[in-house]
């Protein structure tokens, strides 16, 4: 995990009463906190704490101004990150939480802090073929692992709805598109109307992640192994079909167009194949997921576009977290293309 910033500079935090709330809570040193902005994040502001000798946290808020409803779930994430400790699933160990929206204006909660990388570029220059594959396979191997979990067993029964849950997030992300004051393109309407009229029979409820990509990963410093996953604001429970097929996303959009790996030569990098990464979790889960893929795809590219056009609202009502929002915003359109294009192939293939 990078920080961006001099430390305390640009941190618009009250940095005394917060030093005062974790020296309280048994988290901080007699002396003065050092605050820095993580790099990264389009929703939730997240800071590095350094509290003292062997003191070091994430705290992570609630953007400021009015929010869309259900969006900004800290409280979930730390729900979620909470249950999963000791589980197949690597997180960091969660500190506190606050609710009280009076001491930073909203709430918040801390978390421990993994030293470890961050990989932005799924192509990962600069390493070698093998570590390429090596770092693919455990992203694969995690996120079996985050779908074998019985969720009723670590307290997660009532985390979501079972069932449709495809149907209903189509239905959410529609609301929200339609709820804005930012037009949407010809693909994000037609998708809209598609998507609901062509979800596959069959169903099937996990704990699902919601946004399981590399950069949501902290790989360990020298190995090719997760040793925290992040950003579990969406996270429910869902299809887990779904929630692979979000990740599969990276396959489908272009290297220049925003995170994704399409058009790069993927054999010489030792990146595995879209059918090949599919297979490795089938191995591991006995699921097939081949069946319905395209719609999955669409679906997901819908869903991903119509979250950038979230974050393309929140720039023009002033309250991203990040300075690069409105440019975000503006690849909703092209990712809705895709979406579009998988519907046609999936179409194609009935």
């Amino acid at each position: 995990m990078s920080t961006n910033t001099p430390p305390n500079n640009a941190v618009n935090l009250p940095l005394e009463a917060l030093a005062d709330y974790l020296r309280a809570r048994g988290l901080a040193d007699a002396g003065p906190l050092v605050v820095r902005v993580l790099a990264g994040g389009q929703s939730n502001p997240t800071f590095h704490i350094d509290a003292g000798a062997n003191r070091q946290y994430v705290l992570r808020k609630k953007p400021p101004g009015t929010l869309i409803a259900s969006a900004h779930a800290i409280d979930r994430e730390f729900r979620v990150m909470k249950a999963l400790a000791g589980s197949g699933v690597p997180v960091p160990r969660m500190l506190d939480y606050c609710e009280d929206d009076s001491l930073l204006g909203t709430p918040f909660y801390v978390m421990e802090f993994l030293a470890g990388r961050v990989f932005m570029d799924q192509g990962l220059p600069g390493m070698a073929p093998a570590e390429r594959t090596a770092i693919y396979r455990e992203m694969s191997r995690v996120i079996a692992a985050l779908h074998a979990v019985d969720y009723k067993a670590v307290g997660l029964g009532d985390y979501g709805k079972e069932g449709n849950y495809v149907g209903r997030q189509i239905a959410r992300w529609s609301r929200q598109c339609k709820e804005s004051t930012l037009p949407v393109n010809e693909s994000m309407h037609k998708l809209m109307e598609w998507l609901p009229a062509h979800l596959p029979a069959g169903d099937e409820t996990t704990l699902v992640h919601g946004d399981y990509r590399l950069d949501n990963l902290i790989f360990h410093p020298t190995e090719a192994r997760v040793i925290g996953v992040l950003d579990w604001e969406l996270s429910t429970l869902g299809h887990p079909l779904a929630d692979l097929s979000y990740q599969c996303m990276g396959w489908r959009i272009p290297h220049d167009l925003w995170r994704g790996i399409a058009g790069l030569d993927l054999a010489q990098l030792g990146i595995p194949s879209e059918a090949q990464y599919v297979q490795w979790y089938g191995e591991a889960t006995g699921r097939d997921a081949a069946g319905h893929w395209d719609f999955y795809i669409a679906y997901n590219l819908f869903r991903m576009a119509a979250i950038l056009h979230g974050i393309a609202q929140r720039a023009a009502d002033g309250n991203a977290a990040a300075d690069d929002a409105v440019e975000t915003g503006r690849k909703a359109g092209p990712l809705a293309d895709l979406g579009w294009q998988a519907a046609e192939r999936y179409m194609a293939s009935r």
